[in-house]
């Protein structure tokens, strides 16, 4: 029988229901965790990996907030990163759903993983918002369905991929934050394949609605935009990661040259989001190739004034 998950709260420190080894290895992977951070988490996961080989099979429950409860095998090296209570899981996400807890939006949670996102946005200090959580790998979905689960089933989850059409593809990778139906593959997992409109065809969302679209689908963001033009008309926010190791910023340059949307990127030497006209400004952000960074595409007049509003507030916080 399943040993239950042990319970970490993020706002206090308190970890419970670990033994006395575990304990150390949470001690481990948080210090880890915060030295990594001085360069980016650079073999921070390869190492939490090999920790984790020394531990029972087990999960943690951690809880984010009051309201929201993450859970995920203890000794992820991606998520570990957790255990560190004064890490931000990318940073200028959080801004943003922070600041739009008072907007009735859907979230659109593409690539989820095991959900995180969809849990955070879903719970009350971020406005309770409606969510679809999309993943198309049978490893990680049942993982994303419990995170469902023990938050009340207040989010929806789909077993799919998406991409420019409707139908099927072979979804392959070593990593479970990286699986991608990328390229011609024939061997791996063969998943389904809906387009982002194909949500509004189906009856999933209404094309008049408020959407942040967090599209991290590694490697098929342009093929998920080719298939969700609909929606990009719609009052819709697309969240896009671009790989840092990326010096062509392929995704960026799609938004920027082939898309009605205007393009908008965090910039942590201002604590603002940017409007970007000219790529440059992302070579001297995307400072770490280990690193994804999110870039955003917007048409929508609500979501750019909502985002002025947002960098007016950050200016008034360093004045």
């Amino acid at each position: 029988m399943a040993q239950p998950p042990i319970q970490f709260d993020r706002a206090s420190g308190a970890l419970e229901g670990a033994n006395a080894w575990e304990r150390t290895a949470a001690l481990a992977l948080s210090v880890g965790a915060r030295i990594s951070s001085h360069f980016s988490h650079k073999g921070y996961i390869a190492c939490a990996n090999l920790l984790r080989r020394t531990l029972p099979e087990r999960d943690i429950a951690v809880k984010l907030n009051d309201d929201a409860v993450f859970e995920f095998p203890y000794g992820d090296g991606y998520w570990s990163k957790l255990l560190d209570c004064d890490y931000t899981y990318e940073d200028e996400l959080e801004l943003l759903f922070e600041d739009s807890a008072d907007v009735d939006y859907t979230l659109l949670d593409c690539g989820a993983n095991y959900g995180y996102w969809s849990v955070l946005v879903s719970s009350r200090p971020f406005g309770a918002h409606k969510a679809i959580a999309i993943e198309p790998s049978a490893q990680n979905y049942p993982k994303l369905a419990n995170n469902a689960r023990v938050n009340g089933n207040r989010f929806e989850t789909m077993k799919c991929a998406i991409g420019a059409a409707r139908g099927t593809a072979r979804l392959s990778g070593t990593k479970h934050e990286a699986f991608s139906i990328a390229g011609d593959q024939a061997t791996g997992e063969q998943v389904p394949v809906v387009a982002l409109d194909d949500l509004i065809a189906d009856g999933k969302v209404a094309p008049t609605g408020k959407y942040l679209v967090k599209l991290d689908v590694e490697g098929v963001e342009i093929d998920a935009m080719k298939g969700g033009r609909r929606l990009m008309e719609a009052d819709s926010v697309l969240l896009c990661e671009e790989h840092g190791s990326d010096r062509a910023h392929t995704v960026s340059r799609y938004i920027l040259e082939q898309t009605p949307l205007t393009l908008i990127v965090y910039d942590p030497s201002t604590n603002r989001l940017e409007t970007v006209n000219e790529l440059s400004i992302l070579d001297r952000i995307k400072v770490s190739t280990n690193t994804g960074y999110n870039v955003f595409g917007t048409a929508s007049a609500f979501w750019q004034d909502r985002i002025d509003a947002l960098n007016a507030k950050a200016a008034r916080r360093v004045q």
